[in-house]
C-alpha cells in the first residue's frame, strides 16, 4: 500500500513486488503528462523515475501542471 496525494492506494506491482515511479505514473495514466514527484518529502528527478523503487507505506505526492488563465 502506498500513500498517494494523501490517499492510501493499492497499486499493481511487478512479480518481485516492486514498482518504480515510472510504473506508478503509467498506472495513474500520468506517464505522458509533465509531473513532479516527491517521495517521503524528497523531490525525485525525472531521470530517476525508471529506477526509483517505491516501498510499502511510501508517501508520494504527484503534482501536474494545469494550464489556464
Amino acid at each position: 500500500m502506498l500513500l498517494i496525494n494523501g490517499q492510501r492506494c493499492d497499486v499493481p506491482t511487478a512479480a518481485d513486488g516492486q514498482i518504480t515511479i515510472a510504473a506508478l505514473l503509467e498506472h495513474l495514466k500520468l506517464a505522458s503528462v509533465p509531473a513532479a514527484v516527491e517521495v517521503n518529502k524528497a523531490m525525485i528527478p525525472k531521470r530517476q523515475h525508471t529506477s526509483w523503487q517505491l516501498r510499502e507505506n511510501d508517501a508520494i505526492e504527484v503534482v501536474t501542471l494545469v494550464g489556464g488563465g
